[in-house]
Protein backbone atom coordinates (compact mmCIF):
# COMPACT_ATOMS: atom_id res chain seq x y z
CA UNK A 1 0.00 0.00 0.00
CA UNK A 2 1.65 3.95 -1.28
CA UNK A 3 1.48 6.01 1.83
CA UNK A 4 -1.00 8.10 -0.58
CA UNK A 5 -3.36 5.46 -0.47
CA UNK A 6 -2.85 5.55 3.19
CA UNK A 7 -3.51 8.63 3.97
CA UNK A 8 -6.47 8.91 1.58
CA UNK A 9 -7.91 5.95 3.61
CA UNK A 10 -7.93 7.75 6.98
CA UNK A 11 -8.88 11.03 5.63
CA UNK A 12 -12.17 8.95 4.48
CA UNK A 13 -12.48 7.08 7.73
CA UNK A 14 -12.37 10.38 10.05
CA UNK A 15 -15.34 11.97 8.87
CA UNK A 16 -18.08 13.30 10.27
CA UNK A 17 -20.42 10.45 8.76
CA UNK A 18 -18.41 8.81 11.87
CA UNK A 19 -19.20 10.71 14.37
CA UNK A 20 -22.45 11.47 13.52
CA UNK A 21 -25.37 8.85 12.21
CA UNK A 22 -28.09 9.25 9.67
CA UNK A 23 -31.05 10.63 11.53
CA UNK A 24 -34.23 8.87 12.32
CA UNK A 25 -37.54 10.30 12.10
CA UNK A 26 -40.47 8.77 13.67
CA UNK A 27 -43.59 10.25 14.89
CA UNK A 28 -42.36 14.23 15.11
CA UNK A 29 -39.22 12.89 16.59
CA UNK A 30 -35.76 13.30 15.33
CA UNK A 31 -32.63 11.57 16.64
CA UNK A 32 -29.25 11.65 15.35
CA UNK A 33 -26.87 9.10 17.34
CA UNK A 34 -23.75 10.53 18.15
CA UNK A 35 -20.33 8.55 18.64
CA UNK A 36 -16.66 9.22 20.16
CA UNK A 37 -14.20 8.37 17.46
CA UNK A 38 -10.66 7.91 18.15
CA UNK A 39 -7.88 6.47 14.90
CA UNK A 40 -3.85 6.20 15.25
CA UNK A 41 -1.72 5.20 12.51
CA UNK A 42 1.94 5.06 11.67
CA UNK A 43 4.13 4.59 8.88
CA UNK A 44 7.31 3.71 8.00
CA UNK A 45 10.28 3.55 5.73
CA UNK A 46 13.34 1.37 6.12
CA UNK A 47 16.43 0.99 3.97
CA UNK A 48 19.40 -1.35 3.94
CA UNK A 49 22.46 -2.52 2.71
CA UNK A 50 21.79 -5.00 -0.44
CA UNK A 51 19.81 -5.39 -4.23
CA UNK A 52 16.17 -5.06 -5.13
CA UNK A 53 13.07 -5.50 -2.51
CA UNK A 54 15.56 -6.29 0.31
CA UNK A 55 17.35 -2.87 -0.14
CA UNK A 56 14.54 -0.75 0.85
CA UNK A 57 10.87 -1.60 2.84
CA UNK A 58 7.62 0.55 3.64
CA UNK A 59 4.73 -0.36 5.79
CA UNK A 60 2.37 1.97 7.76
CA UNK A 61 -1.14 0.92 9.36
CA UNK A 62 -4.16 2.99 10.13
CA UNK A 63 -6.86 1.86 13.16
CA UNK A 64 -10.14 3.30 14.37
CA UNK A 65 -12.35 2.90 17.91
CA UNK A 66 -16.06 4.29 18.02
CA UNK A 67 -18.08 4.49 21.34
CA UNK A 68 -21.63 5.56 21.15
CA UNK A 69 -21.65 8.99 23.18
CA UNK A 70 -25.15 9.62 22.73
CA UNK A 71 -27.92 11.35 20.65
CA UNK A 72 -29.55 14.74 19.87
CA UNK A 73 -33.14 14.54 20.48
CA UNK A 74 -35.18 16.96 18.31
CA UNK A 75 -39.03 17.17 19.32
CA UNK A 76 -41.37 20.32 18.93
CA UNK A 77 -38.41 22.79 17.23
CA UNK A 78 -36.47 21.78 20.82
CA UNK A 79 -33.53 19.93 21.17
CA UNK A 80 -32.00 18.18 23.32
CA UNK A 81 -28.60 15.99 24.22
CA UNK A 82 -28.96 12.51 26.17
CA UNK A 83 -26.19 10.50 26.44
CA UNK A 84 -25.40 7.22 26.31
CA UNK A 85 -25.26 5.20 29.40
CA UNK A 86 -22.16 2.38 29.32
CA UNK A 87 -23.00 0.04 32.15
CA UNK A 88 -19.76 -1.63 31.38
CA UNK A 89 -17.49 1.43 32.72
CA UNK A 90 -19.83 2.33 35.78
CA UNK A 91 -19.66 -1.66 36.60
CA UNK A 92 -15.32 -1.05 36.40
CA UNK A 93 -15.66 2.01 38.07
CA UNK A 94 -17.21 0.67 41.04
CA UNK A 95 -14.76 -3.16 41.15
CA UNK A 96 -11.66 -0.50 40.86
CA UNK A 97 -12.90 1.81 43.71
CA UNK A 98 -14.12 -1.62 45.90
CA UNK A 99 -10.68 -2.62 45.09
CA UNK A 100 -8.74 0.54 46.67
CA UNK A 101 -11.17 0.19 49.63
CA UNK A 102 -9.96 -3.03 49.94
CA UNK A 103 -5.99 -2.67 49.97
CA UNK A 104 -6.02 1.03 51.64
CA UNK A 105 -8.26 -0.84 54.25
CA UNK A 106 -5.66 -3.94 54.41
CA UNK A 107 -2.98 -1.42 55.16
CA UNK A 108 -4.22 0.26 57.55
CA UNK A 109 -4.85 -2.64 59.80
CA UNK A 110 -1.53 -4.33 58.99
CA UNK A 111 -0.11 -0.48 59.82
CA UNK A 112 -2.42 -0.78 63.09
CA UNK A 113 -1.37 -4.33 64.18
CA UNK A 114 2.30 -3.46 63.99
CA UNK A 115 2.01 -0.56 65.73
CA UNK A 116 -0.11 -1.97 68.93
CA UNK A 117 2.27 -2.64 72.40
CA UNK A 118 1.25 -5.72 74.19
CA UNK A 119 -1.06 -4.76 77.08
CA UNK A 120 1.52 -5.87 79.48
CA UNK A 121 3.73 -3.48 77.94
CA UNK A 122 2.07 -0.38 78.79
CA UNK A 123 1.04 -1.00 81.95
CA UNK A 124 3.52 -1.38 84.53
CA UNK A 125 1.62 -3.45 87.12
CA UNK A 126 0.71 -5.96 84.81
CA UNK A 127 4.11 -6.67 84.31
CA UNK A 128 4.64 -8.86 87.53
CA UNK A 129 1.92 -11.21 86.37
CA UNK A 130 4.20 -12.49 83.65
CA UNK A 131 6.02 -14.75 85.49
CA UNK A 132 3.05 -15.67 86.98
CA UNK A 133 1.43 -16.59 83.44
CA UNK A 134 4.32 -18.64 82.80
CA UNK A 135 4.19 -20.88 85.85
CA UNK A 136 0.71 -21.39 84.69
CA UNK A 137 1.58 -22.16 81.18
CA UNK A 138 3.68 -24.84 82.93
CA UNK A 139 1.20 -26.11 85.00
CA UNK A 140 -1.14 -26.52 82.59
CA UNK A 141 1.42 -28.36 80.35
CA UNK A 142 1.79 -30.74 82.63
CA UNK A 143 -1.71 -31.78 83.63
CA UNK A 144 -2.64 -35.26 83.22
CA UNK A 145 -5.25 -35.72 80.05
Amino acid sequence: MEVQQLISGARDAVSVKRVYGDPYEKNGLTVIPAATVRGGGGIGVGEGEGEGDVASNKGGGFGLMARPSGAWIIADGHVAWRPAIDVNRIVMGGQLVALTAIVVTGRILLAHSRRRASLLDLVPDLQALRPLQRRMSRLARNLPR
